[in-house]
């Protein structure tokens, strides 16, 4: 890790190299400890981190079109069909037809899919409730806006 030592406050000079790196670093890291700890329930599903991201944003948004999904997972087609092909012949998610557009698939997690996704943000919820914890409100809403930032690319 970088010369930053862990729990530091932010320097008033953020941009300076150090900072940026040791920001880099902990999201690297953190985040990489956040998903890990879901990698169980799904090593048990017999699924991947794929599937993981699919059925999260499909819970978050029942209804979502495959081209919405598509852009939120900023991945190609033919990439997320094969993903869910096997969502959608575990019985995982369901696509119905929009009404207006018959084009369109509108996606939501099944009876089954709600309660796996349900397992899988349990360990989540934990270790991110954790950092939380640790790092108090302040921190959380300023962490939200940097993530906000860098979500809005």
């Amino acid at each position: 890790m970088s010369a930053v030592p862990p729990g530091a406050a932010a320097s008033p000079l953020f941009l300076r190299e150090a900072e940026v790196r040791r920001g880099i670093e902990l999201l690297y890291f953190g985040g990489s400890a956040l998903v890990e700890a879901a990698d169980a329930v799904l090593a048990e599903a017999g699924l991947g981190r794929a599937h993981h991201r699919a059925l999260y944003l499909i819970g978050r948004t029942p209804g979502l079109t495959v081209g919405t999904l598509i852009r939120q997972l900023g991945i190609t087609k033919q990439s997320l069909g094969r993903v869910m092909s096997e969502l959608t012949a575990r019985g995982l998610v369901v696509s119905e037809g929009h009404e207006d557009d018959g084009r369109k698939r509108l996606l939501q997690l099944s009876e089954d899919g709600l309660a796996l996704e349900a397992k899988l943000f349990e360990p989540l919820r934990a270790t991110l409730a954790k950092g939380y914890e640790r790092a108090g409100q302040d921190a959380v809403t300023g962490m939200w806006r940097v993530l906000e930032g860098l979500a809005a690319r």
